[in-house]
């Protein structure tokens, strides 16, 4: 199944996204997936992902919109951030250290560590695309003893 959405650059959007995209998923996995686990994973990428073109990639263009599309087949879902902003050049990410105690920064890092994978390209059209992917474990069935 693939489907978009095309949301405002403004960030009281967010939970209007985060409720497409969750909503798109379980109505096609099901509850196959424990969604206690995977929502709060999904719902603080989708957020770091939206906010990030919000105030950063649209900041000065606040009426363009954001695209986001997914794709799911089976228990994998890939998601699509798309822009229009200058872009972002993720080679040159330098995770912050602790002792720096900077309040920005982790985006990027954090969406490693929740995302199976994590790809950023800017396209010849002026668009930029921050692909997500992530494998949605089924639930572990037991059998009782």
């Amino acid at each position: 199944m693939k489907t978009e959405l095309h949301v405002p650059s403004d960030i009281r959007f967010l939970m209007l996204a985060e409720d497409w995209l969750l909503g798109s998923l379980k109505l096609e996995v099901g509850e196959t997936v424990d969604w206690s686990k995977q929502a709060a994973r999904l719902r603080l990428a989708l957020a770091e992902a939206y906010s990030n073109v919000v105030r950063h990639a649209h900041r000065e263009q606040p009426h363009l919109p954001v695209v986001i599309c997914l794709e799911i087949d089976n228990q994998e879902m890939a998601l699509e951030i798309w822009d229009r902003g200058a872009g972002y050049n993720p080679d040159a990410y330098k995770a912050p250290s602790p002792e720096d105690r900077q309040e920005h920064g982790y985006g990027w890092m954090i969406l490693n560590r929740l995302m199976d994978s994590v790809e950023y390209q800017s396209q010849l059209d002026g668009r930029n695309c921050l692909k997500l992917a992530a494998n949605l474990p089924e639930v572990a069935v037991t059998e009782a003893a």
